[in-house]
This record gives C-alpha cells, sequence and structure tokens, in this order.
C-alpha cells in the first residue's frame, strides 16, 4: 500500500524519523560501553589498591646466601612485600640507625650492638629475639699443610693473621676472647692484620696475604680457597648469637614484624642451616 506514495515531503519526515531511532539507539550502546569500560576501571583500581610495602634490613654479610633465597620465596608468595638488604659490619650497620638511616630490621651478629641500640630506645625491645647462632673458626689457604691448631699460629713461618676491625666485627672480640683463652691473645697480637669486615680477612687468606684467619664458619662454607683447620670451642668465648629486631623508626612495623616471625619459621630455618647457621637460643 505504500509503493505508491509519492510525497516528497512525507518521505522526509519518515527518514527523519529512522535517522532519530538510529541517533538514540548509538547513543545508548555507547553509554552501556562506557558504563562497562568505567565500571571495570574502577574494579581494577581496586585490586591495585594493595599497595607495595618496601622493607629494608641491615645485616651482617654472612646471611647474603640464606636471604638470597628466602627474598625469592617470601616474595613470590608476598606480592606486597618488596625486600631490600643492606649489608655490612654490623657496627657500622649499627652506626648507621643511630644516625637516622632507613632500616625496618636490624640483624646483627653480635649482640652489643643489639644491646647499644636498646639502651638507645632505638630498637622495638619486644621484637627482639635471638634469631641465629654461629661458630668462630680459624681458616688458612687450601694449600697451607702447616697450620692445623691454633697454637700452630706461633710457628715463626706464620707472619700475618687476619682478624676484624675490633670496632665493628663482632668476631674480633670472639677471637680475642677465645685466644686469651688459649693464653695465646698476647704472642700472637704482633701478628695481626686487621681487615674491615670476614669477606675481606678470607680474600686475605685466599691471596695469601694472610697465613691465616678468624672468620665464621658460615663465612669460611662459601669458599672454596680456603680449609678450616679449627673451631672456637664454645666454652672459651661468650656465646655467639645473632640478635633481630625492629627498628624504632621503621615507618612499616606490621609488616616488618610479618617478615620477623616468617624468619623463626620452619622454611626459613631450613635455609639458614644449609647455610651453616643454628637456631638460636
Amino acid at each position: 500500500m505504500f509503493s505508491g506514495i509519492k510525497n516528497p515531503k512525507g518521505s522526509r519526515v519518515i527518514l527523519g524519523v529512522l535517522s532519530c531511532i538510529i541517533l538514540l539507539l548509538l547513543v545508548s550502546v555507547s553509554g552501556c560501553s562506557s558504563s562497562v569500560k568505567d565500571a571495570s576501571t574502577t574494579a581494577g583500581s581496586g585490586a591495585g589498591q594493595s599497595k607495595q610495602v618496601k622493607l629494608v634490613i641491615s645485616t651482617a654479610p654472612s646471611l647474603k646466601g640464606s636471604f638470597d633465597e628466602i627474598k625469592t620465596l617470601y616474595e613470590a608468595k608476598n606480592p606486597q612485600a618488596a625486600l631490600t638488604f643492606n649489608y655490612g659490619p654490623s657496627g657500622s650497620l649499627q652506626s648507621q640507625i643511630e644516625q637516622g638511616a632507613d632500616t625496618d630490621i636490624y640483624i646483627s651478629q653480635g649482640k652489643p650492638q643489639m644491646d647499644a641500640l636498646e639502651q638507645k630506645g632505638l630498637i622495638q625491645k619486644d621484637s627482639r629475639v635471638n634469631l641465629l647462632g654461629d661458630e668462630l673458626v680459624l681458616i688458612v689457604n687450601k694449600d697451607n699443610t702447616s697450620i692445623k691448631s691454633f697454637e700452630d699460629l706461633c710457628k715463626p713461618e706464620v707472619k700475618k693473621i687476619g682478624i676484624g676491625e675490633a670496632k665493628t666485627v663482632p668476631a674480633a672480640k670472639t677471637t680475642q676472647e677465645t685466644l686469651e683463652s688459649l693464653k695465646l691473645w698476647d704472642k700472637l697480637k704482633p701478628k695481626m692484620v686487621i681487615g674491615k669486615d670476614l669477606m675481606q680477612i678470607m680474600a686475605y687468606v685466599e691471596t695469601g696475604n694472610a697465613d691465616a684467619g678468624f672468620v665464621w664458619d658460615t663465612i669460611a662454607i662459601t669458599s672454596d680457597k680456603v680449609n678450616v683447620v679449627a673451631t672456637a670451642p664454645a666454652a672459651y668465648h661468650s656465646p655467639i648469637v645473632l640478635p633481630a629486631a625492629i627498628v624504632a623508626s621503621s615507618k612499616n612495623s606490621e609488616a616488618a614484624a610479618k617478615f620477623l616471625a616468617y624468619l623463626q619459621s620452619d622454611e626459613a630455618m631450613k635455609i639458614f642451616n644449609k647455610h651453616g647457621f643454628v637456631k638460636g637460643k
């Protein structure tokens, strides 16, 4: 019945109506699409609101092997955590914290350094734990066959013995206590060469710049160029403990407490044991 319509004006009206309908449909579809996109964006931003927390752990170099493994495991299970490790002699790290360095957790290779920070109120006292234990050992170059005991250090051919800096390296105190117990300290003191840290002492022995040296067992086992010839008897020195604590100025105490708790877990302790440490007492 419409085939006979020849009214141009009527045709324009129909076309106009159709155009309006099509335009309204396009606007409606576009609006729905925008709403879906906005909703998706909002949902995505909500999912990303879990802010990553950066934790700075200041600790002794002897723990590097353990923490290389622990970092991978912990961050995989806790993607919101980003762990950064600051390695150095315990006394130097203590000084950094005293000067306001950005640190969340401090793990000392010796008790006196942690004691000093606690006395100054620079750690959270309730968070402090004796995390690990270690042993002091006497090392020589793997080609050295003349030194097999502490007493052999008195031989005239032994010219240089590596020992840590007394003010910053806890092993230096343990070495002195051990040698004093053996009545060897005064005899050997003239032969001693000082290293800024235990890695430097081990390097002295590896390269022949020292005939022997005193380091932690956990340092010694990282080198295939030295041999351990003697271990300091526990009765000859103060207990070797590695205390750990949350630093009082930490802005991430909750995350720090969670990581410190993990370090005491069976999973973490297996890694520490593999690298020569024992559970702290």
